[in-house]
């Protein structure tokens, strides 16, 4: 919204909840601002609430940008790219997160007939017209990943899951391959996944969460769930996320006999940061926190498959799968909704 406003005429607020506040976003209204839009801040500088006001009619066609920012600013970037006067070309410096969801992003605007040329760590995108078309929305790899969780924690159970294809463009996608280590099969047919448990599993989890940031709160929980130990790295991004994701995840694990520590440089081999998740599952010790964070809700619902457990601000699962606790229900699991 932030880059769209950017091209229209008029003056607009743009604003949130008290957490939305503390998001940065001045990474891309500064971009924007250095290729024609004119935006302001409110409040703190680099945050919101935004004023956008009607840009520089005489757009700038060029753009460089730090590849380590959130992925959602450079597609924001390259969403209005076609409709600038110039087009625009993105040039991407430093190390690039998350790159899976550029791609999803720029696939599916050549199906809306935008064309672009990738070389190296330059993006162009030529001035031109969005076509309109049918599109099919494709089921959410997010989303499902809670699913994953549930069939990995419990022995001979199965799930079917509907509108999800093994030629999906959405990185976390691969939350196939991640479900094969802990013990998750997966069968596609026609528009379904059926997951399947396995009995057999790695005691020892090891990624780098560099392309699918969403899924490191979903395969901690389920690597404490069964005593797996993890080797987590490519979490940057989760400190700028509805909350500070790492800190959430180590906070709300240690209530139920997990750690997640940052190993010092000096035991790795790289530059990257690795946590060590390990513990021991014990019932837990108090209410889980979600933190304004729906992913915190949805992530340590699975432990529900082990005993009782306690959500707070269940209703947070609405950003992403409104319908989370009506499905569990379905499944079989006894709900409580106690008041606040």
């Amino acid at each position: 919204m932030t880059a769209y406003l950017a091209t229209r005429k008029g003056t607009q607020i743009l604003t949130g909840s008290d957490r939305m506040k503390e998001r940065p976003i001045g990474p891309l209204a500064d971009a924007l601002n250095s290729i024609g839009a004119h935006i302001t801040y409110l409040e703190k500088e680099g945050y919101p609430p935004l004023e956008i006001n009607a840009p520089n009619p005489m757009w700038k066609g060029e753009i460089e940008i730090d590849g380590s920012i959130s992925s959602q600013f450079i597609s924001a970037l390259l969403m209005i790219a076609p409709t600038l006067p110039n087009g625009l070309k993105v040039s991407i410096k430093g190390n690039l997160v998350s790159r899976p969801y550029l791609e999803m992003t720029l696939s599916i605007m050549d199906y809306f007939g935008v064309k672009h040329e990738w070389i190296n760590n330059e993006i162009t995108i030529a001035y031109q017209n969005y076509i309109a078309k049918n599109f099919n929305v494709e089921a959410d790899w997010s989303s499902a990943s809670y699913l994953y969780s549930l069939v990995a924690i419990n022995p001979g159970s199965e799930i079917e899951i509907l509108g999800l294809s093994n030629e999906s463009l959405q990185g976390d996608s691969a939350m196939v391959q991640m479900g094969e280590k802990v013990g998750v099969s997966s069968v596609f047919g026609e528009h379904k996944l059926l997951l399947k448990h396995m009995d057999q599993s790695n005691d020892y989890f090891e990624y780098n969460f560099l392309k699918q940031p969403d899924l490191a709160q979903t395969l901690a929980c389920i690597c404490m769930a069964k005593e797996i130990k993890g080797l987590f790295s490519g979490m940057e991004t989760l400190k700028i996320k509805e909350t500070d994701r790492i800190k959430a995840l180590k906070n709300e694990l240690e209530k139920v006999g997990g750690s997640l520590s940052l190993l010092p440089p000096k035991f790795t081999k790289s530059l990257d940061e690795f946590y060590l998740l390990e513990g021991q599952y014990q019932p837990p010790t108090a209410a889980i926190a979600t933190y304004n964070d729906h992913r915190m809700a949805l992530s340590f619902a699975c432990f529900a498959c082990l005993g009782d457990i306690e959500i707070e601000d269940p209703n947070v699962i609405s950003k992403s799968y409104v319908k989370y606790w009506k499905d569990l229900e379905k499944l079989g699991f006894e709900l409580e909704w106690l008041e606040e």
